[in-house]
């Protein structure tokens, strides 16, 4: 039986509470995993290894954070992502919503993009590959 979307959100949330010590009610599929949750490079292993034991997945590193693209000179120009930049972004994360991004593709400002909605997303295509 296909897992739920609030299955997935649970899982998420419970991830994100274990690995970031934040309260549940903060854990909303709006809050923006830094910007909100305050989470730091080194937490992201910390639920990658969660997510990828709540849910029997393997999440490749490259897929949820392509660091590779926002240090390549070849998408990014003066600490701004390009457009170029941004269309790779959209083909590697079609589960994330550029939108706010695009209106401001600074590098540093890509931290602050991935919601927990957008983490939900992801771990729904890996499950649902499976």
């Amino acid at each position: 039986m296909p897992i739920t979307k609030d299955e997935v959100f649970a899982k998420v949330q419970t991830a994100l509470v274990d690995a970031l010590g934040v309260d549940e009610e903060e854990v909303t599929r709006d809050a923006t995993m830094v910007g909100d949750l305050g989470a730091e490079s080194i937490d992201f292993l910390d639920i990658v290894f969660r997510l990828e034991k709540a849910f029997n997945i393997e999440i490749p590193r490259s897929e949820l954070f392509p660091e590779d693209i926002l240090t390549n000179e070849e998408y990014v120009k003066d600490g701004m992502v390009t457009d170029k930049g941004v269309a790779e972004l959209k083909k590697r994360m079609p589960f994330a919503d550029l939108t706010k991004f695009e209106a401001n593709p600074a590098v540093q400002e890509f931290a602050n993009l991935l919601t927990v909605n957008d983490l939900c997303r992801y771990v729904e295509t890996k499950v649902s590959a499976q």
